[in-house]
């Protein structure tokens, strides 16, 4: 992804989950925790329970242009990772996006 720092690493994802905060809605799970940079990075996953290939990979896609349209609405200097639940199989980019807005909003990530 162009412009966005990601979370690649297993090991960047595991110290995210076991010190990070979590909040949850219907359609994701987002984990959060404060890092050294005063840039943002981002991880996405999606667990096999969701779908098959094609599915997981439609559901990833939407996660991630829902976060690149609106990056520039986020407080830098955390590293985020988002989990999507089984629902989001089923839900359009809007229902994506607003879910993904009702987290940062809850996590106070967004700015004023």
């Amino acid at each position: 992804m162009k412009g966005i720092n990601r979370l690649k690493k297993n090991e960047d994802f595991r110290i995210v989950y076991k010190n990070g905060k979590s909040m949850a809605n219907k359609l994701l799970i987002i984990y959060i925790m404060k890092n050294l940079s005063d840039k943002n990075r981002v991880g996405f996953t999606v667990s096999k329970k969701v779908g098959k290939s094609v599915v997981r990979s439609r559901v990833k896609r939407l996660m991630k242009e829902s976060y690149r349209l609106n990056d520039s609405k986020l407080i830098s200097g955390y590293d985020i990772v988002f989990i999507a639940r089984e629902n989001c199989k089923e839900a359009n980019f809007k229902e994506v996006e607003s879910a993904l807005l009702h987290l940062i909003r809850k996590m106070k990530l967004s700015k004023r």
